[in-house]
């Protein structure tokens, strides 16, 4: 199985923490729903052999399509492509542009599932982080939405300046509410060239702090897991028969079609990606060219990928897999770099799967890193 990721290079405005691919100028939208669905048409080949299980709307913001250009889009997939029966079909959105009227069409759609930022449901963090909804039509969509749609995703950050752990539960508790069966939340990053970073260089903002993330963290683990949630992958929570199987995918390691200006594709030997600008994006598609870059996946980049997947996940990392897959020399080097994570009770072994500890979690990706394999096959 396999799946087919379509990015949305457009957003109503830039959210400072943001350094995604997208623009704010929407006069490019028709041409590129076009061009996207031209590159679906010329990518067809790559999954001949194969069956598509997921399409996956992303972004940018993909609600700010039409529900015409969205089902113009999902048609072009299924004439060009093996579908399954009843893949998942995701659409990201925002609260804002999520109204009733727009709630039912979507319903009455191929969508199966929405995926909703709503990041907070507190006012001055919404403004702080210029998200384009507020938090009325936070709670307006979320109220409409689980009326119509059953598989509902919403986003949370945490770690925000500001946000106390109360405030942080009560987040919590609110998404709660409503029934939501899976949840991913994200801890504020600063990226390099946002707005958030121009605003805490000049002191507009504080510095998110990690021990204030971390505490956040472990109420959410603690709270999701208490009311029935699975913690299957480090920011990702669903209840049964709810994960993400677009998400799963990459994380297993299956196959995928990125679409669109700065997407990503895999097929288990070479990674690739497109251009991430639109014009030339565009362009490109016109005079039949993929704008895409690739790579050759080494042994050592594969290894390594498994590492930082497999300790994200539940799934972890299974010694036998690397003995079988990568060999012993590389078992050997796995097994001298973890020892000082499993004295200190970050990391566990069982039934011959490596995974993270309760106390590790937080600290699962600068774990990985210490992990990698960095010159194998120099």
């Amino acid at each position: 199985m396999s799946g087919i990721y379509i990015h949305i290079p457009f957003c109503k405005q830039a959210c400072h923490y943001c350094d995604f691919h997208f623009s704010t100028s929407m006069k490019k939208k028709d041409v590129m729903v076009l061009a996207l669905a031209k590159e679906i048409i010329m990518r067809k080949s790559e999954f001949k052999d194969d069956v598509v299980e997921t399409i996956y709307f992303g972004g940018g913001t993909p609600s700010v399509l039409s529900n015409k250009e969205i089902n113009f889009l999902i048609s072009e997939v299924y004439k060009n492509y093996k579908v399954v029966e009843n893949p998942e079909i995701t659409l990201e959105a925002n609260p804002d542009d999520l109204s009733t009227e727009r709630i039912i069409e979507l319903s009455k759609s191929p969508i199966n599932r929405l995926s909703i930022g709503i990041q907070s449901f507190y006012e001055e963090h919404l403004k702080m982080m210029n998200r384009a909804h507020n938090s009325a039509e936070a709670i307006n969509c979320l109220t409409e939405a689980t009326k119509y749609f059953d598989n509902i995703s919403l986003d949370l950050i945490y770690g925000i300046p500001g946000l106390t752990d109360e405030m942080w539960k009560k987040n919590i508790e609110t998404a709660l509410s409503f029934g939501i069966p899976h949840i991913s939340s994200y801890a504020l990053t600063v990226e390099p060239k946002t707005t958030l970073r121009k605003l805490i260089d000049t002191g507009k903002i504080a510095e998110p702090q990690d021990e204030v993330a971390s505490n956040h963290f472990m109420i959410l683990v603690d709270t999701l897991q208490k009311n029935g949630f699975i913690h299957y992958e480090l920011s990702n929570f669903g209840k049964e028969n709810y994960f993400s199987k677009n998400n799963s995918a990459y994380w297993l390691g299956k196959k995928y079609i990125g679409i669109g200006p700065s997407a990503h594709s895999y097929d288990g030997e070479k990674r690739g990606w497109n251009i991430a600008n639109n014009s030339l994006y565009l362009k490109s598609i016109q005079d039949n060219i993929l704008p895409m870059e690739t790579e050759i996946l080494s042994k050592s980049d594969r290894y390594n990928e498994y590492i930082m997947t497999g300790l994200r996940t539940i799934w972890g990392v299974s010694l036998e897999r690397i003995e079988t897959e990568f060999g012993l020399e590389y078992l050997n080097y796995l097994k001298k770099q973890i020892q000082k994570f499993l004295d200190d009770d970050l990391l566990s072994i069982e039934n011959n799967i490596l995974k993270p500890t309760t106390k590790g979690k937080f600290l699962t990706d600068g774990i990985a890193s210490d992990l990698f394999y960095l010159n194998l096959e120099e």
